[in-house]
């Protein structure tokens, strides 16, 4: 995996250039010579993410309907802050 890194002038510039380079690793865009993004490509993010299932998917699981879920009341959901 390579890692490229790249002005914000740079970037904004090429975007395309970017693109393909993120292809072959990172890409950390510079701004004022200090590391402020970087650029992944889909695949590579979701690698690094996890593959999280969404609320759907789990709702749709089989036994899902066997889950007790209790909602607090909306008393028990009150929170006091004192801003004094």
């Amino acid at each position: 995996m390579r890692t490229t890194t790249v002005s914000s002038r740079e970037f904004n510039q090429d975007a395309s250039g970017a693109k393909k380079a993120a292809a072959k690793g990172p890409v950390f865009i510079t701004y004022r010579g200090r590391s402020s993004h970087v650029l992944l490509t889909i695949e590579e993010y979701e690698r690094m993410k996890g593959k999280q299932p969404s609320i759907a998917e789990l709702l749709a699981m089989p036994g899902a309907e066997d889950i007790e879920f209790e909602i607090p009341s909306r008393h028990e959901r009150v929170r006091h802050v004192d801003l004094s």
